[in-house]
Order: structure tokens, then C-alpha cells, then sequence
């Protein structure tokens, strides 16, 4: 497609529109999608939560995630230069550059410990490939061992520091791998590759659970409508998955944007995106419950739901191991594209801050994230008596891994996304903007009365309840 960043000003870019949806959903799908968003939908209500959560997509989350792309196509720079480069040009300060500086710190932290996890996802994909030369393809997972034990995979794994850094190691040195041969020539690859592969994975796990999962259970669960359990406080846990569902307040999508040609309407290409993402997130629950309730299970949340539960009940389905593996290369998909996007951001930032190439930058980032990585692996073994933030109330007992899951989650992704719809609502030039949205008439007024007003009011709620509870 014509019109890239690359042909217009020399910098490397998408290659087609294209391209930039498959990295950006990329970016966004994660483990979130996979495994919280079907327990939380589960657990508050229902049809009531999923209907709730795709009105806070439309109207909280595609309107500032409209709004970061913008910012980044405009500055066509790292984030924290796309933002001071919009800022100076409607004659505002340009300390609103710290907003993205703000999102950058954010990835980098999100990195040092997304990428822990996404290595005992690979841990998982080792354990089922292994079941499925021992046991072959058509058996159920891990024959011949008790529940127990293969529960018990799980906490032996993170307790074994040696193991969990290695594993994390590993995870950020194939992340690595793509980030350095740039957008086109690596993050784009990845993207391109690897999306259609999980979709067709997802899918395909989806269909063996329509016929040989327990569907009706799953979509009973999921989607009866029981409006009497959508409370403010369950009302608030929807805005917020919306929210971090989208991996917006990371600077990832200013930093994605910087790349976007002209040619592109970033409001149809956000669109498909935020579109994109609440399908898999619900489609993840029609994957992973039918197997859970087929076994017998309860469909708990969280970590426990992946590491713990979907193996057990790996073990009372036909081609189990089979199943089981496919799962585990599907989420580890899922978690490189998101770990791709994270690494991006700071290297993105460091190559310009420093007027470094990327083939240095890239590894100054994934050398800081590793260094970093590894407290977050041991905090679940030898240093889980370490509590970096301990003396603060809201981070009492929390080990490096949770502390900056909750320091991130709550707290820097929150203020980067509220700050960022104050600037393009509030103090970036319109005509600026009105330059770069995609939008006119009706649609426009009502993006803009959004970031205006609703987007702040519901993010700062996210602020407050994930603060003060």
C-alpha cells in the first residue's frame, strides 16, 4: 500500500494497513483476554458483565485508543517526542512529553514481568510436547498421573528460581529476535505470521469444545442475563478490563502509530481493532470453559485457571495432550505479539533519546528488562520475602511480581490514559486533530464529548478504585 511511513519520510513503517491491524491486535490480545476476561464475565454476572464491558470498549476504550494513534501518526516519533511535538504546535507546554514518558516507564516494567509469565507458558508447551511423544497425540494429557501431580507442575515450576529465569531469558531473547529487524522486517513478520495462526488455533479449540465440551453449561454461564449482579463495584471491573483489555496508557499505540502512512483512517483501522480484541476475549471463554466444565471443573479465575485447572482438565478430554498443546503454542502467541509491542516502546524511545541504532538499543532494553525480570521470577520462590514496596499499604506482602502488576496496572496505566484524554480533549489544537481522527460530522462530536468528558470520568474511577478499593 502506498503512502507508508517508510516511502513518505524515509523511516521504516507498515507496509500495508494491514500489517498495522494484525500488529496492533497483536499488541492488545494477551493473557488478559485468554484467561481473565472469561472468569471475570463468569463470576459478575453474566450477559449483564459482557454487555456492560462492550459498551465501555465503544465508548471508553476505542475513543482513547483513537486517540494515542493519533498522537503517535502526528509526531511520527517515539511516543514522549509525538506528544511534545503535538504540544508545542497548539502552543502548550511541552512537559505534556512526560504523559508518554510516563506510558514508556509503564512498558518497560510491564515487559520485565510479562515476559516471566510468557516463559512458563513456553515451561507448558514443553510439558505437553513431551506428553504427546510419550503418550501420542489421541490420549488424554499426562496418563497415568494423578491430579495432584499435575497440579502440582505448577508451583514446583516458579518455585525453581534457575528454571523460571531461564525460561524468562529465553521468552525476551526470542521477543528480541523480532524487534531488532525492525517494524517491517520483524515486529510486522511476527504479527503477520503468527495472528492468523492463533486465530485458527483459538477457533479450532472453540469447535472441539462445541462438540466434545460441555457448551451449554459454558454458555449459560457466560451469558445468562442477571442484571441484579451489575453493582458499581462490578460496573467498575468491566471499565476496567475494557481498559486494560486494550493495553492502552502504555504508550503502545502512539508508539504503533508513529509508523501509520497517511493513507490510513485511524478511526475504521481502531475500530477493527477494539473489535478484534472483545471478539477474542469472548470467544476465549467459549475455548476454555466447555473443557473446564466437561471435566468436571470449577471454572476458577486468574493464573490458576491456565496453569492449573486447563491441564487437570486436559486430563479427562480425548486428545488431551493434543488439545493441550495446541492451547499453550496458542497463548504463547498471544503473550510474543503483546511482548513484541512492549519491547518496541522503550526501544523505540531509547533510539531516539540516545541516537542509538537498533541493534543497540534493543538489547540495552532487553538486558534492563531481564535484570528486572529476574526479581519478578524468583518472587515466587527464593525472594518471596521480598516486598520492595511493602511499607505502603497498598502493596503490603506483595513480592516484585505483584508489586509492579499492581504499580502498573493501577497506578501508571490509569494516569497515562486519563492525562491522555485531558490533552486531546482539552488542550491539543483541534484542527490538529480533526487532521488525524478519521471522523466529521455527528461522529466526530461525539468522539470528541467522549474524551472530553466520559473517558476522564470513568478513568479516573479506575484510578480511585484501584487505590482506595
Amino acid at each position: 500500500m502506498a503512502g507508508t511511513v517508510a516511502a513518505v519520510e524515509g523511516r521504516d513503517g507498515w507496509s500495508s494497513r494491514t500489517a498495522f491491524v494484525l500488529a496492533a491486535i497483536g499488541s492488545a490480545v494477551g493473557l488478559g483476554n485468554l484467561v481473565r476476561f472469561p472468569a471475570e464475565a463468569g463470576a459478575n454476572g453474566g450477559g449483564a458483565f459482557v454487555l456492560f464491558y462492550i459498551f465501555c470498549i465503544v465508548l471508553i476504550g476505542l475513543p482513547v485508543l483513537l486517540s494515542e494513534t493519533l498522537i503517535g501518526r502526528h509526531g511520527q516519533a517515539a511516543a514522549p517526542e509525538s506528544y511534545r511535538k503535538m504540544a508545542e504546535e497548539s502552543g502548550a507546554s511541552k512537559q505534556w512529553e512526560l504523559v508518554a514518558s510516563l506510558g514508556v516507564l509503564s512498558a518497560f516494567l510491564i515487559l520485565s514481568f510479562y515476559c516471566v509469565l510468557g516463559g512458563w507458558v513456553l515451561y507448558y508447551i514443553g510439558a505437553f510436547a513431551g506428553d504427546v511423544l510419550s503418550s501420542g497425540a489421541t490420549s488424554p494429557a499426562f496418563a497415568g498421573s494423578t491430579f495432584e501431580e499435575v497440579e502440582g507442575l505448577f508451583p514446583a515450576m516458579i518455585a525453581n528460581g534457575p528454571v523460571t529465569v531461564g525460561l524468562n531469558i529465553l521468552f525476551l531473547a526470542i521477543t528480541l529476535f523480532f524487534v531488532i529487524r525492525g517494524v517491517s522486517g520483524g515486529i510486522e513478520k511476527v504479527a503477520v505470521y503468527l495472528m492468523p495462526i492463533f486465530f485458527i488455533l483459538l477457533i479450532g479449540i472453540t469447535v472441539y469444545g462445541l462438540f466434545g465440551g460441555a457448551m451449554n453449561e459454558t454458555l449459560a454461564y457466560l451469558f445468562t442475563f442477571e442484571p441484579e449482579k451489575l453493582t458499581a463495584e462490578v460496573m467498575l471491573a468491566a471499565v476496567g478490563q475494557a481498559f486494560f483489555s486494550l493495553s492502552l496508557g502504555v504508550a503502545g499505540m502512539v508508539t504503533y502509530g508513529a509508523y501509520v502512512g497517511r493513507d490510513v483512517n485511524l478511526a475504521k483501522t481502531s475500530s477493527i481493532i477494539a473489535g478484534a480484541d472483545t471478539g477474542v476475549a469472548l470467544i476465549a471463554g467459549l475455548c476454555i470453559f466447555p473443557i473446564v466444565f466437561a471435566a468436571g471443573l470449577a471454572p476458577n479465575g486468574g493464573l490458576g485457571l491456565m496453569f492449573q485447572t486447563l491441564p487437570h482438565a486436559f486430563q479427562e478430554i480425548p486428545f488431551g495432550t493434543l488439545i493441550g498443546l495446541a492451547f499453550f503454542v496458542m497463548v504463547a502467541f498471544a503473550a510474543l505479539t503483546s511482548s513484541v509491542g512492549l519491547m518496541e516502546v522503550p526501544s523505540a524511545w531509547v533510539m531516539e533519546r540516545f541516537n542509538f541504532p537498533r541493534s543497540v538499543a534493543v538489547p540495552v532494553v532487553t538486558v534492563g528488562a531481564a535484570a528486572l525480570g529476574a526479581l519478578s521470577a524468583l518472587s515466587t520462590g527464593m525472594l518471596s520475602g521480598f516486598h520492595p514496596l511493602g511499607f505502603i499499604p497498598l502493596f503490603e506482602g506483595m513480592g516484585m511480581l505483584d508489586t509492579l502488576d499492581t504499580l502498573t496496572g493501577k497506578i501508571t496505566m490509569p494516569i497515562c490514559a486519563l492525562l491522555t484524554a485531558v490533552f486531546v480533549g482539552w488542550i491539543a489544537e483541534k484542527r490538529l486533530i480533526d487532521s488525524e481522527n478519521g471522523l466529521s460530522g455527528g461522529l466526530h462530536r461525539f468522539w470528541l464529548f467522549l474524551v472530553r468528558w466520559l473517558c476522564p470520568v470513568a478513568l479516573t474511577a479506575i484510578l480511585l478504585f484501584g487505590l482506595f478499593g
